[in-house]
């Protein structure tokens, strides 16, 4: 039987058995709506898509309708930041709605952590470290020339903050759509053959309508995923539901990294492995603070503080100017680093480092942690 604290609010978290609807049975429409643990996961998660979709055309047509130069502007800070910012407030927009329809708080999206700040600070310096390490062993191979830009120190500041707070709202959105609401709501309800349709689907989707070899980095995560998942299913594992739901959202991850331009069939399979390895910092944090951190940080060092490509593009203003050189397989080419097979194992010792930094509270810290939630509730 899956563990009553992973099923309703999360790896680390409970919910009182009163928040739950009630089940309207095995016949019916409804049956085909609610379930035992109420509005079924996909609905969810389709309507947040739609809602989600709606507020992004609504935002963006308000703000590039107030600012239209942010539409003749190619490639500027500004353009990112508004973009972003406009992906952001639709999350929230479309969040709020969704609490509402699910019953739930904020913070049951895998954001409750009362170590929040202590886990976002330490993810910021290991997303930092951990491209640099990527962009060190690029250099060192020779497949990369590391030089300086040209731009005085004023500029370098107000691009460093910009910058900043550009990629602050993109681990914040990215992590917010994949690793709290996708996350936490398909693991309430999904099982291996769920898991499994949500993959092939994907991958159907990409072999139809994605051009490229970039797919092969989206089938090859998926494969992956498939004997270890379904062994969790035959074993009945212990909450197996949210290694599946990782499995899910990780190759969704993956996915939306192929609408890219520039990316190669490694980049795209990095970012399915980075999405899972931000999945088990849930799973030994608690929380998603700790991927929010490391994900904008190592955006931030990729664009603004080495200058490298990323899928495809260098944006303006950054501290140095990194430059592929070599063999494409190595140096990741017009992609980026994230196209080298040198982020394998970057991510392999990132996930490492989760695993021995981390634990995952033991049985008496999970019931004082319960009980303390219902009773602030």
């Amino acid at each position: 039987m899956r563990d009553a604290r992973q099923t309703e609010t999360g790896p680390h978290s409970s919910t009182p058995a009163s928040n739950t609807p009630r089940y309207p049975g095995r016949f019916g429409l409804s049956w085909a709506i609610v379930g035992p643990e109420g509005v079924r996961a996909g609905w969810l998660i389709f309507l947040f898509y739609c809602l989600y979709r709606l507020f992004v055309a609504i935002l963006g047509s308000i703000v590039y309708a107030t600012v239209p130069d942010l539409i003749a502007t190619q490639a500027s800070i500004s353009t990112a930041f508004f973009s972003e910012l406009v992906l952001f407030l639709a999350m929230i927009g479309a969040g709020a709605i969704m609490l509402l329809v699910a019953r739930r708080r904020p913070a049951d999206y895998n954001l409750r952590d009362a170590r929040a700040l202590r886990h976002f600070v330490s993810g910021t310096a290991i997303g930092a470290v951990s491209l640099s390490a990527l962009i060190g062993s690029l250099s060192m191979g020779g497949w990369a020339h590391i030089g300086r830009a040209s731009l005085g120190p004023s500029k370098l500041a107000l691009y460093a903050g910009g910058w900043a707070l550009t990629f602050l709202l993109v681990g914040c959105v990215e992590e917010g759509l994949f690793r709290c609401y996708a996350q936490f709501t398909l693991t309430r309800a999904i099982n291996f053959w769920w898991a499994l349709a949500l993959v092939s689907g994907l991958c159907i989707y990409a072999r139809l309508f994605v051009s490229g070899d970039c797919i092969w980095g989206v089938y090859a995560f998926a494969g992956l995923g498939v004997i270890p998942c379904f062994l969790l299913q035959l074993k009945r594992a212990e909450n197996s539901g949210f290694w599946q739901a990782a499995w899910a959202s990780s190759t969704g991850f993956g996915f939306i990294h192929t609408l890219n331009h520039g990316e190669n069939w490694i980049g795209i399979f990095a970012a399915a492995f980075i999405g899972f390895v931000f999945c088990v910092s849930i799973w030994v944090t608690g929380s998603a603070w700790w991927a929010i951190g490391c994900h904008a940080a190592w955006d931030w060092a990729e664009t603004y503080f080495y200058g490298t490509a990323d899928s495809g593009f260098v944006a303006p203003g950054h501290l140095l100017s990194t430059t592929p050189t070599g063999n494409p397989l190595w140096s990741g080419g017009t992609d980026g680093p994230e196209g080298s097979l040198l982020i394998i194992p970057i991510v392999l010792l990132l996930l490492a480092w989760l695993l021995v930094i981390y634990r995952r509270p033991k049985p008496a810290e999970f019931s004082s942690s319960a009980a303390t939630e219902q009773l602030a509730s």
